[in-house]
């Protein structure tokens, strides 16, 4: 594949787990990539090992103003142009309805998962203008159709999905595209994790397989294939979209239902 030959490409959040498959799919597509991350290390592990060196590892704290400015200034100085951000940083937890949310969790769900999209785009527009680039944005379904105990969580994701539409519209005039991509459950570290840490493990991964309408919880290739195409040429007339990655999720209560 050769649809992002020549881009460059700023990825939040690249070091592990969907920005990770997403990092190595963009390289992998021509294109190169700025891990721009909090873990460093981990970071330039999959720099090394994932992309073989084949683009750059930044320390980033995208809840920081200051931490974003710098790391879009470092990608700047190095290739001298961005061509796309992928705003893909979140965290989760923690897993609880509104009124047990502290003020202080759910001001860092809405810092590293939605406002970390303003400080990206206040400091990388002027590079998206100049290069007609793009956005991308990792939202999830559970912003379109909600999720239990996840109260903090589905707000920043259903905001984000929001924001998006709303920043196409402001930046069409430029020729800047802005999409969001819509994964259901996807095999991640984290993932792995929570199955292990449930009463019976096995029931909570077939539980993942059923909710997806084609059988099976995915790697985070998938959501990567999709993300390379809203990033390519061959997308070039969409923008404002909310894109399901989900094997048929939000289709597929049903199928619980009638096993």
């Amino acid at each position: 594949m050769s649809e992002l030959t020549g881009k460059v490409i700023f990825l939040t959040g690249g070091a592990q787990g969907i920005g990770r498959a997403c990092a190595i799919a963009y390289a992998r597509a021509g294109g190169s990539v700025v891990i721009a991350d909090i873990n460093l290390e981990q970071a330039q592990t999959t720099l090394e090992h994932d992309l073989h060196g084949a683009g750059a590892a930044i320390h980033c704290d995208v809840a920081s103003s200051e931490s974003v400015r710098a790391a879009i200034q470092q990608t700047l100085e190095r290739y001298g142009k961005i061509d796309a951000i992928h705003n893909n940083a979140a965290i989760s937890r923690p897993s609880k309805p509104l009124h047990e949310t502290g003020e202080s969790e759910w001001d860092a769900l809405f810092a590293t998962n939605l406002k970390s999209v303003y400080y990206t785009t206040f400091y990388g527009i002027d590079a998206l203008k100049a290069s007609r680039g793009c956005i991308l944005n990792t939202a999830s379904m559970v912003g379109i159709l909600g999720q239990d105990n996840h109260a903090a969580y589905v707000a920043t994701k259903g905001a984000m999905i929001a924001l998006t539409k709303a920043m196409a519209l402001d930046y069409a005039p430029y020729g800047i595209r802005v999409n969001a991509i819509c994964p259901a459950a996807v095999w991640t570290p984290l993932l792995h994790e929570w199955v292990q840490d449930q009463p019976d493990p096995a029931a909570a991964k077939q539980l993942l397989d059923d909710i997806h309408v084609l059988g099976y919880c995915p790697e985070g290739d998938v959501v990567a294939d999709a993300a390379v195409f809203l990033l390519s040429e061959r997308a070039r007339f969409i923008t404002g979209v909310a894109l399901p990655v989900s094997g048929g999720a939000e289709l597929g209560y049903r199928r619980i239902a009638v096993r």
